[in-house]
């Protein structure tokens, strides 16, 4: 009998899984980052008002869904030679890519990548045209799919206009899937767009350190290029070392002067050397897991758990920061990104594998002249890599280029990201405040600097609040 609950008279509850005959077989085991998709299969959320690019291939197969309906798609293809051509896709253009035109005109983060992909590619939109497919009757998942003749740029976009309060035109998104026809000819790409035109690109290899100088105002990212790798990050003030004065970057300073765990985006965003002196500014976390407690790993470490002569990140450090004139240590103190941890009922301090995903990153502004340190953490004894140590990209930014404060925000654990937005009234409120917090992928305000949360409070139990 498959189900044991009705033998005692009971009924299975909802959820609870009946019983198989047989012997027991092998638990799976549960690994982060696997694929949902069949091999060969690409998946790419066109976000509403917005687009996408991606590289194709002669004999791939793309297929537009319009997932909620009633969503009009452009799509462009472009060769090699920047030319656009609907032939590339099987079909003739039906229309002008206004659509398209109109998503890329506007600020947000999907207009820059497609912007900066067109631009490395020399394609130009002017006089451009599109196919365009769905339209305001369209029922829900309705699908269109094109099979690619030669090699080029795909391009969709999600346009639509603003709606007005008594209309139901709600632009909603679009997903774009790519069959591959030749998986393994694909040009691999293991790093997220640029988020600007780079000053920097940096490999930093598994189990090695660089030193990095950051002028002020510059912003630089640190990405982990294939998930659940920690990056020890030490940063100095460069007009300091010149002058033979060594104040490194100190978690405990940071903790103490913004009262969190580690900085994040908002106000408790920057890190302090020993001086007190704000050397860099969280702007953007995509992971949100952290530490600001433990050193970076250090050859006692390793040296206590029986892996002698085991690489580590302070001595990695050590011969990075060499040439600035910096006496070695045999512990350094650093925030360690994508490190996670945290304290238990106990008292006890852990750690275990971390919550980033490829392409997860953090993005600083300096706050002065910096020499920073990042690694790729070596550790392969223990959880703290996922056991596999990897590769960590640094990307550096010109200080004229402009970043939304954002962490990543996902409505369920397999979700696209999501970067924090504003809301349309948050213009209005940063008048009033500055103390605004995330909640659902939208900045709202947490007290206004007027009156304080306990006057607000009363305001609202005893005259009137507007939600």
């Amino acid at each position: 009998m498959n189900d044991m609950f009705p033998m005692a008279g009971l009924v299975r509850p909802p959820g609870v899984p009946g019983f198989t005959a047989g012997p027991p077989g092998a638990s799976q085991i549960l690994r982060p980052a696997i694929r949902t998709l069949p091999p060969g299969v690409e998946r790419y959320l066109v976000p509403a008002g917005g687009s996408v690019s991606a590289p194709i291939y002669a004999g791939d197969i793309v297929k537009v869904v319009d997932i909620e309906g009633g969503q009009r798609a452009e799509l462009l293809a472009a060769g090699d030679d920047g030319k656009i051509d609907a032939g590339i896709l099987g079909e003739k253009a039906n229309g002008p890519a206004d659509g398209v035109r109109a998503t890329l005109a506007g600020t947000e983060e999907s207009a820059r990548n497609v912007l900066a992909a067109l631009k490395r590619r020399g394609i130009d939109l002017a006089g451009a045209e599109a196919i365009s497919v769905f339209g305001s009757a369209t029922p829900a998942k309705t699908s269109q799919e094109f099979k690619v003749n030669r090699k080029g740029l795909i391009l969709v976009a999600a346009p639509g206009r603003v709606m007005a309060p008594d209309a139901h035109d709600t632009t909603t998104n679009l997903e774009l899937f790519i069959t591959r026809a030749k998986p393994d000819d694909v040009e691999k790409q293991d790093l997220p767009e640029p988020l600007a035109d780079q000053l920097q690109d940096i490999r930093i290899k598994a189990a090695t350190a660089q030193a990095i100088t950051v002028k002020a105002g510059e912003y630089f990212q640190v990405i982990d290029v294939d998930g659940r790798e920690c990056s020890d990050l030490q940063c100095f003030s460069l007009r300091k070392l010149e002058k033979g004065i060594v104040h490194p970057l100190d978690p405990t300073t940071t903790r103490t002067l913004v009262g969190v765990g580690y900085p994040s985006p908002g106000l408790p965003s920057k890190a302090f050397d020993t001086g007190f002196e704000p050397l860099i500014e969280v702007v953007r976390d995509t992971c949100g897991r952290h530490d600001a407690f433990g050193l970076a790993c250090t050859n006692r470490y390793y040296e206590d758990m029986g892996y002698f002569g085991h690489a580590n990140c302070s001595e990695n450090y050590n011969e990075a920061i060499a040439p600035f004139g910096v006496e070695a240590r045999p512990g350094w103190m650093a925030l360690n990104l994508f490190f996670n941890t945290g304290i238990d009922d106990t008292n006890a301090m852990f750690f275990d594998e971390p919550w980033s995903r490829p392409g997860d990153y953090v993005l600083f502004k300096a706050l002065t002249d910096l020499v920073c340190l990042s690694s790729a953490c070596p550790c392969d004894i223990d959880a703290a890599n996922g056991w596999n140590p990897t590769d960590i990209h640094v990307r550096t930014y010109a200080a004229k280029e402009f970043f939304s404060r954002a962490v990543a925000f996902r409505m369920t654990p397999d979700a696209d990201p999501q970067l924090t937005r504003e809301t349309g009234f948050h213009s209005s409120f940063a008048k009033h405040t500055r103390d605004f917090v995330e909640y659902k992928g939208f900045w709202l305000p947490n007290s206004f600097h007027d009156d304080g949360a306990i006057a607000e409070y009363w305001a609202c139990r005893e005259k009137a609040a507007i939600i």
